[in-house]
């Protein structure tokens, strides 16, 4: 008898982005650079235009593929004129991998900071328009705290 196929394949969380960047081929590159990404498997078209990337950092995959817009509207960043979307990797040393990702071409949209929330924590963006929150928990709060903690950066931030 087959065994029993899992609903969500193992080595995958339920939530796996997936981007669209223009130059798939760079941003794999890029990716493994700044964020020290695996490549899992690659499948590209017969013009070498990358159909479906597979990548890890971390404890999770990510899909990339490059722009298809012939085939519905699939568009990067750079050609759809900005994202609203921010992806989040919490690792162990934020200041290591935030120069690690300037060093490969990233672009500062918030410098590293120590966060009211209990975190250190900056975001970049990368060559191909992603942006990319980093963080290393530094503290743990209680919902109060952090509350407090709250209403204390946002005075602060009125006072500038």
């Amino acid at each position: 008898m087959a065994e029993k196929v899992h609903p969500v394949p193992a080595g995958f969380h339920t939530l796996t982005p997936h981007l669209t960047v223009k130059g798939a081929t760079e941003a794999i590159e890029f990716y493994k650079k700044a964020f020290g990404a695996l490549i899992l498997g690659v499948s590209k078209t017969p013009e070498g235009k990358v159909m479906h990337a597979l990548l890890r950092i971390g404890d999770s995959n990510f899909m990339l593929n490059d722009e298809f817009p012939e085939w519905g509207g699939a568009q990067g960043p750079l050609s759809a004129g900005g994202t609203g979307v921010t992806l989040h990797i919490y690792i162990d040393d934020v200041d290591t991998w935030f120069k690690r990702a300037m060093a490969a071409g990233a672009k500062v949209k918030m410098p590293l900071m120590d966060a009211f929330w209990g975190s250190r924590y900056g975001q970049v963006t990368d060559p191909f328009g992603h942006q990319w929150s980093m963080a290393t928990h530094t503290r743990d709060m209680t919902p109060q705290e952090m509350e407090e903690a709250a209403k204390e950066a946002m005075a602060e931030m009125a006072r500038k």
